[in-house]
């Protein structure tokens, strides 16, 4: 029977898409990723056509997992410097239960099959059906969230460019936001610091929901990062440059004061 395989395992991209073997890599070379379990795209189907053996399978997983999970696609030619699909499959989060897992599964696979996706395949003349693995990860209740380049992506600089907001970082990805943003030299002096208005923050509560809060009023044009993290994150780039290379997008958030690396790919051109 074809099995789940701890994330760090998930070496084939043909099998476990971009994103569960560049998370896999992280977690090989000692980056700050969450752990979790990669479903490969033969698996997927099987857990969306509810195939009992298999659901028992995944459903095992759960308790690993708990109290909360994020369920993250990881489509086959996902991401590339040419391709981004990046806000365009599901991502469930504070997933809290066996019956939200399954429909959470249900719920990024059926995000490949969208007209919007569809349409974005064949602007990109990508052939073929969509083919979508999974990754099950711990979810991370972030404090502070963003994305940082490690170039910047409008003028070619080498320099980071982060943006930052309070919550998870889908808040940012949604456009709920004005994020806060950064500029940091490659041997890691901050050039730059601009407040945004980061009105409202998205919190994963104890029932399993996400939710759209008021932020405080003296956070609102706060920054929400302090230098002490800022190094932090140009560290980060630092160390998935000598994994990954350069030019990367990376996914990360702060909890409780400690950094995690959530999603590394190369910058889209």
């Amino acid at each position: 029977m074809i099995r789940p395989v701890p994330l760090k395992d998930a070496v084939d991209e043909s099998v476990y898409g971009g994103k569960c073997a560049s998370l896999g890599r992280a977690l090989r070379s000692g980056l700050p990723t969450p752990d979790g379990f990669a479903l490969g795209v033969e698996l997927v189907k099987k857990v969306v056509r509810r195939d009992q053996p298999v659901v028992a399978e995944v459903t095992g997983l759960f308790q690993a997992l708990a109290p909360a999970m994020a369920v993250r696609s990881s489509a086959i030619g996902e991401d590339s410097a040419e391709v981004s699909f990046a806000g365009q499959h599901a991502t469930v989060l504070n997933v809290m239960s066996i019956e939200a897992m399954l429909a959470a599964i249900e719920e990024v696979y059926d995000s490949a099959q969208t007209p919007e996706v569809i349409a974005y395949r064949q602007k990109m003349s990508i052939s073929g059906d969509p083919a979508i693995a999974i990754a099950l990860q711990i979810q991370i209740l972030s404090d502070v969230s963003g994305v940082m380049f490690t170039r910047n992506p409008l003028s070619g600089a080498s320099e980071r460019v982060i943006e930052a907001s309070w919550g998870l970082g889908e808040a940012i990805v949604a456009g709920l936001v004005v994020p806060d943003s950064f500029r940091i030299s490659p041997t890691g002096e901050i050039i730059e610091r601009i407040a945004g208005e980061k009105d409202i923050k998205l919190i994963a509560d104890a029932n399993g929901n996400v939710l759209e809060v008021e932020v405080e009023p003296d956070k609102i044009e706060a920054l929400c990062l302090s230098d002490g993290q800022l190094n932090n994150l140009h560290q980060l780039a630092s160390d998935c440059e000598t994994v990954y290379g350069s030019g990367l997008d990376i996914e990360w958030a702060f909890s409780q004061e400690k950094l995690y690396l959530l999603q590394c790919r190369a910058i889209t051109r």
